[in-house]
């Protein structure tokens, strides 16, 4: 045979070899990665929110304690 002929034949079988192993594995493995990271990203939303909420309460203490401060010595 001629060696074009087998380095076709080579390459052919490895771009097949991977076409279908993104098909069989990375691809099924995207969804699955797509489906954690949004959960992630669902998880980091709301203790995120819990976090302003507590920030905003503890300014909202600083800002009563100085108005009764500032009352006080009037």
């Amino acid at each position: 045979m001629d060696k074009y002929k087998i380095l076709t034949i080579v390459n052919f079988v490895v771009g097949s070899t991977a076409l279908s192993f993104q098909i069989g594995v990375l691809y099924p493995w995207h969804h699955q990665l797509d489906g954690d990271f949004k959960k992630l990203e669902r998880h980091h939303e709301s203790r995120l929110q819990i976090f302003h909420d507590r920030k905003w309460e503890k300014l909202n203490e600083i800002d009563a304690k100085l108005d009764a401060l500032l009352n006080k010595k009037d």
